[in-house]
C-alpha cells in the first residue's frame, strides 16, 4: 500500500510538471535550463527514445522501402480441383545489429539479403531519417555482405561558434586540424596520407576559412610554408611573418615554383646517395624540411589573355605546378590548390593536375559540374549532397576521408586571430632555402 502511494504521487508530481512547462520552464535557474543542451540528455533519454523508435518501425519501413525479402512457401500448387492451405506470406527484412551510441549518434550494422546491395539502402536514406525522426543517416559497406549506418541524431556543424566545440590532440608532424566532421571527430588533414589537395567552392563559401585553419595548423610545426595569392596578396598577408616566401603576382609565382623544382632537384639527389625512396627515410639531421605551397584562386595562374607572354606564362604555371605535383610526394613539397572551379576551360594542364590532387574538399558551389569535377571522380554519390550545402552553412564542405565522403566544417579563424598566430609562430619560420636571384622571397618574421 504504502509503495503504491509513492508511484501515485510520482506519477500525479510529474502530469502537473508536464501541464504546467510554459509557467515554469521560463523561470528556472539558468543551469536548468542548459540540461536540454547537455550531452547527458542525449545519452540518458534520446539514445534509448530513438532506439525504441527504431526497433519498433523497422519491419513495417522495411516493407515501405521495398528492403524486406519474401520468403517462398515450400509447397505451391495451382489446380481447378486443388485447395491449399497455408500460411500467410511474412516479408522478412534485413537483421538489424546492436546500435553503439556516440555522443552525435549511433551506428548499427545490417546484414543484407542475398541479392542486395548498399545502394538500395543509400536510395532509402531519408525514409530512415524521417521515420526515426533524426538529422542523417549515412550508408557506407566496410564489408561483403553488410552495411554501416551512421545516424546522426543533431547537426554538429549547425553552430559555427568554434569556441564551444571540443577540443581535438594535436596530431603528428605534416597532419593539421582544420575543424570537425559530421560524426563530430577531428576533421584532419594529413599531408603523409594525401600529399595534394582541392578546395573548391564560390565565393564566400568557406574556402579563406580553411586555408587560414590550415595555416595556422601547420604554422605551429616546423614546416616550410610557401603562398601564392595573385589577389594582390589579400588573404595570405595576413600570415606574411609565418610564411617564407608569399608570390603576389603571376611573374613572381613563376620564379618561386622554378626555385621549387629546383629543390626539388637536389632533394632527389641527396635520397639518390643516400640509397632510399623518400626524405623520411633519411636520417633526421638530414632530412630537408618539409614544405607545402599554398595556392590561393588558381585561376589567376591559369587564365591567359590575349597576348603570347600571358599564354606562355600561363603554360609556364601549369607545367611547373604539375611536375612539383607529380614528384613532390616523396620529396616533402605538397600543394594545397584553392578555386571557384577547376577544369579544362582554364586551360592546358589543368586536368593533369587536378588528377595528381588526391584529396578533394568541395563548399558550396553555384553549378553541379564544379562539384562534378571535384568529388565525381572519387565519390559520386557526394556530389548531390555537395549542392545541399546553403548560403547559411560558411565553411561546411564536402571531403573525401578514407575512401568515403563526409561532410565537414572548418575551424572559423577571424583576421585578427591570424595575425597573432602568424607573430606568435614567426620564429618557427625555417631559412628558406627555396630562392633564387630572380625571386628573393622575404623571411617569415622580418620587419
Amino acid at each position: 500500500m504504502p509503495w503504491e502511494l509513492v508511484i501515485w504521487a510520482v506519477s500525479v508530481t510529474l502530469f502537473l510538471a508536464l501541464l504546467t512547462q510554459w509557467y515554469w520552464e521560463p523561470r528556472a535557474p539558468f543551469w536548468l535550463r542548459k540540461v536540454r543542451e547537455s550531452p547527458l540528455r542525449w545519452y540518458l533519454i534520446g539514445f534509448p527514445v530513438t532506439v525504441f523508435r527504431m526497433r519498433f518501425t523497422w519491419r513495417r519501413l522495411c516493407q515501405t522501402a521495398d528492403l524486406a525479402v519474401t520468403r517462398r512457401p515450400r509447397y505451391t500448387a495451382v489446380n481447378r480441383d486443388v485447395m491449399v492451405k497455408g500460411t500467410p506470406l511474412r516479408p522478412i527484412p534485413p537483421r538489424l545489429g546492436i546500435p553503439r551510441v556516440m555522443h552525435t549518434g549511433f551506428t548499427v550494422r545490417v546484414h543484407l539479403h542475398p541479392g542486395q546491395t548498399p545502394a538500395q539502402f543509400i536510395a532509402s536514406a531519408d525514409a530512415f531519417v524521417h521515420a526515426w525522426r533524426i538529422h542523417s543517416v549515412r550508408i557506407v559497406s566496410m564489408k561483403r555482405g553488410e552495411v554501416l549506418m551512421i545516424a546522426t541524431a543533431h547537426d554538429p556543424l549547425a553552430d559555427s561558434a568554434t569556441a564551444a566545440w571540443r577540443k581535438f590532440p594535436a596530431p603528428r608532424l605534416m597532419a593539421a586540424t582544420v575543424g570537425r566532421t559530421g560524426d563530430g571527430s577531428a576533421w584532419v588533414m594529413d599531408f603523409r596520407k594525401v600529399p595534394h589537395w582541392l578546395i573548391t567552392g564560390a565565393t564566400q563559401s568557406g574556402k579563406s576559412t580553411l586555408l587560414a585553419a590550415l595555416v595556422c595548423e601547420l604554422g605551429a610545426q616546423p614546416v616550410t610554408i610557401l603562398g601564392i595569392d595573385c589577389k594582390g596578396g589579400m588573404e595570405l598577408s595576413l600570415f606574411e611573418k609565418r610564411l617564407s616566401a608569399l608570390a603576389t603576382t603571376r611573374a613572381d609565382a613563376i620564379s618561386l615554383l622554378r626555385a621549387v623544382v629546383e629543390d626539388l632537384n637536389r632533394r632527389m639527389r641527396v635520397c639518390r646517395l643516400a640509397g632510399v625512396r623518400s626524405i623520411w627515410e633519411l636520417p633526421e639531421e638530414e632530412c630537408p624540411d618539409p614544405a607545402v605551397i599554398v595556392v590561393d584562386e588558381i585561376a589567376e595562374l591559369f587564365l591567359a589573355g590575349a597576348e603570347t607572354a600571358g599564354r606562355k606564362e600561363s603554360v609556364e604555371c601549369s607545367t611547373l605546378l604539375l611536375r612539383i605535383a607529380q614528384l613532390g610526394a616523396a620529396l616533402g613539397i605538397h600543394l594545397v590548390v584553392a578555386a571557384q572551379r577547376f577544369g579544362s576551360d582554364l586551360g592546358p594542364g589543368a586536368t593533369a593536375l587536378r588528377a595528381q590532387l588526391g584529396g578533394r574538399i568541395c563548399h558550396r558551389v553555384n553549378d553541379e559540374t564544379t562539384a562534378e569535377m571535384t568529388l565525381g571522380d572519387l565519390a559520386p554519390d557526394a556530389v548531390a549532397v555537395a549542392q545541399t550545402i546553403s548560403e547559411n552553412e560558411k565553411g561546411v564542405a564536402v571531403t573525401t576521408l578514407g575512401g568515403q565522403w563526409t561532410r565537414a566544417r572548418s575551424t572559423l579563424i577571424t583576421p585578427d586571430q591570424a595575425r597573432e598566430y602568424s607573430a606568435a609562430n614567426a620564429h618557427r619560420t625555417p631559412a628558406s632555402v627555396i630562392s633564387t636571384p630572380e625571386f628573393s622571397p622575404d623571411i617569415g618574421g622580418s620587419e
